[in-house]
């Protein structure tokens, strides 16, 4: 299984059903690092947006 998205790639949140106030659907993050598959054979990749780092997996995130 390889990563649909690289290193230095810029990418957005999908929308998801709830906000937690630090980050919104449209803030643009750029892949840090492509990270293994998770339990659940989901990919995962680190993101950044300024000081804002976080993992996501695959289905959380869409190209720009």
């Amino acid at each position: 299984m390889s990563h649909k998205f690289k290193v230095r790639q810029m990418v957005r949140l999908k929308q998801s059903g709830f906000s937690d106030g630090r980050t919104s659907a449209a803030d643009v993050y750029e892949v840090v690092r492509l990270m293994p598959a998770d339990q659940t054979g989901e990919l995962s990749y680190r993101i950044k947006s300024g000081a804002i780092e976080r993992a996501v997996r695959e289905s959380e995130i869409r190209s720009t």
